[in-house]
């Protein structure tokens, strides 16, 4: 199986910022993406940032305060938030496209981490 831990998150003043890092391990082939998601009290879960070789999406409300990168070598993730919003607040939960060792595609998922903007 695969594994998404994540680190980073925590409670920011609004105009602060906050850097997440999310490391895949386990029995991995490839990895197709690696990306971002967010669910906030009583909303649907979204799409915040995705990365998926040299090619970068953000949702509307997070292009140009958010960034998103990825360090290959180390199968791992990062999100750099800047400018921060209290409608950012929100579990943000890692997640990766995967091509296992046994030829499996899946999408996996990290456990979420907690992001509260607030004053």
């Amino acid at each position: 199986q695969v594994q998404l831990v994540e680190s980073g998150g925590g409670l920011v003043q609004p105009g602060g910022s906050l850097g997440l890092s999310c490391a895949a391990s386990g029995r991995i082939f490839r990895i197709n993406d690696m990306g971002w998601y967010r669910q906030a009290p009583g909303k649907q879960r979204e799409m915040v940032a995705l990365i998926s070789g040299g090619d970068t999406n953000y949702e509307d409300s997070v292009k140009g305060r958010f960034t998103i990168s990825r360090d290959n070598a180390k199968n791992t993730v990062y999100l750099e938030m800047n400018n921060l919003k209290p409608e950012d607040t929100a579990v943000y939960y890692c997640a990766s496209e995967v091509r296992t060792s046994d030829w499996r595609l899946y999408r996996y998922w990290g456990q979420g981490t907690q992001v509260t903007v607030s004053s």
